[in-house]
């Protein structure tokens, strides 16, 4: 099962920036409206849980880092002046050497090490971010994903267990479907006549946000000068529209003329020092995975540099990885401690870890006992929302068997093996489920089977939280009691 991704339901409402700057930059450029079949909501939901699995698959800079800590002050100020929707953007490192950086649906923007080295000024760099941000502004990620009707397996991949891989796992599933870090993102190409929309209003947050706007096209132009056209990834993702240069200063000819805007500064100069001292991966370095060992990666957004457990290299999809954890690696007798989560709160064993993700799920596990193929034993925590709020006994059961039904058709191979039955959750009425699929872990060369125990309560608000509990088949029944009284522990607030 795959670590935490982002799995409540956050609603901020759409918000419009109302100050003159942020009004002269959508009178500046009105972009067109894309047919979008994703709610702003689903956009923040399902964005989030594939930026936890960039987390697992990218060597991303922990946010402690001096390089991390200045991407994220330059993009808060870009953020500051964007127009339109206010999506929760967060800002990250990837420790590629490659010219690059990507925005995620919702607002998660990674930029490329290689691309921090390749800008020559502040106002470079800020005009890439500023050209990822307006791609989120402008919605075009879920536009792509629109077009190629692949909303009902994004959204069934994210509803199903915050898109945590469950036995077989979710990332077999998102090759298949062309989603996610598999496939390379390739919802995340744009068309010539994206990337000019995102130019022209990448500009104009560049300009509102102080920086000289010149400062977009020219990055451009030096990686194009130093690289050529298909000399860098990034242009294979951000195509060339044409003539870039001239309808971008058009562009910038429309602002009111600003006094010194800001080029460069002394920080950036110190921090691209500092990110050439910093190790870089080529593609296949990344893909290959030697970085997992190093500890100086994160494995989740605003965790610490670790060690990330990593998959044997030979698995194919739906293969065994990894080996049998021993019962005293189990915590079986630890103490519990609490945990208070985004709307609920649940005791765990003192000894095992716990990822977040970035909209509210958590996954607990015993030390090693996840890996880059997903969690083999612990506990995912999550909750999902329905168009009909659940209200009674039999709304709560259709709701438990939906998410069991999605997790078995996400999961290859993973079938219902109970009846649904009537539990207590904390004092309150719920639902429990087992299913069976195959485990990540091997034992004496064989695949074994992976037992994973749904258990479901309704919310205040009338969603559903849930909880997945994940063990090979040999180990479930001693860790059945931890699981059960986690279960006693669980309160929804």
């Amino acid at each position: 099962m795959r670590q935490a991704m982002r799995g409540a339901w956050l609603v901020l409402g759409a918000v419009l920036l109302v100050g003159a700057s942020t009004q002269s930059a959508w009178a500046r450029f009105q972009p067109q409206s894309c047919k979008n079949s994703f709610t702003e909501q689903q956009e923040i939901t399902e964005g989030g849980k594939v930026a936890a699995e960039v987390f697992k698959q990218m060597p991303v800079l922990p946010d402690s880092s001096p390089v991390s800590q200045y991407v994220r002050q330059l993009g808060a100020k870009l953020v500051a002046v964007a127009p339109g929707y206010k999506w929760p953007y967060n800002f990250h490192v990837v420790a590629s050497e490659e010219i690059n950086a990507f925005a995620l649906p919702g607002g998660a923007m990674f930029v490329n090490l290689g691309t921090i080295q390749a800008a020559e000024t502040e106002a470079q760099l800020a005009g890439v971010m500023a050209h990822e941000i307006s791609h989120v502004v402008m919605r075009h990620s879920t536009c792509n994903l629109t077009k190629q009707q692949t909303i009902g397996t994004w959204a069934g991949l994210g509803q199903m267990v915050a898109g945590i891989a469950l036995g077989n796992g979710a990332l077999g599933s998102m090759a298949n479907q062309g989603i996610g870090m598999v496939t390379g993102l390739g919802f995340l190409r744009m068309s010539r006549d994206y990337e000019k929309q995102a130019d022209l209003l990448g500009a104009g947050i560049l300009y509102d946000a102080g920086y000289d706007p010149r400062g977009l096209p020219q990055f451009f132009e030096t990686i194009q000068a130093k690289y050529g056209e298909g000399g860098a990834q990034i242009f294979s993702d951000h195509p060339n529209p044409g003539n870039r240069t001239q309808y971008v200063n058009a562009e910038i000819a429309t602002f009111p003329p600003r006094p010194n805007p800001t080029v460069t500064s002394p920080e950036f100069t110190k921090i691209r020092a500092l990110a050439a001292k910093e190790k870089t991966y080529n593609a296949k370095e990344v893909q290959t995975g030697g970085w997992r060992q190093t500890g100086k990666y994160a494995l989740v957004a605003g965790g610490p540099a670790q060690v990330i457990p990593a998959a044997p290299a030979g698995r194919g999809q739906g293969g065994a990885v990894g080996v049998r954890l021993s019962q005293s690696a189990l915590g079986l007798n630890d103490r519990m401690v609490a945990y208070q989560g985004a709307g609920f709160s649940v005791s765990y064993p003192s000894s095992w870890q716990k990822g977040e993700g970035q909209n509210g799920s958590v996954a607990f596990v015993p030390p090693n006992g996840s890996g880059q193929s997903g969690i083999a034993y612990g506990a995912l925590i999550d909750s999902v929302r329905f168009k009909t709020a659940i209200t009674d006994a039999n709304t709560l059961a259709q709701a438990t068997s939906a998410v069991a039904q999605q997790m078995s058709q996400q999961n290859g191979g993973m079938q219902q093996a109970s009846q649904l039955v009537a539990v207590t959750v904390g004092g309150q009425p719920g639902n429990a489920v087992e299913l069976r699929g195959r485990s990540p872990v091997a034992d004496g060369g064989s695949a074994l089977v992976e037992r994973d125990w749904l258990v479901t309560v309704v919310r205040p608000d009338g969603s559903l939280s849930y909880m997945v509990f994940v063990a090979p088949e040999p180990d479930f029944a001693a860790l059945k009691p931890v699981f059960s009284t986690m279960v006693q522990s669980f309160r929804v607030r």
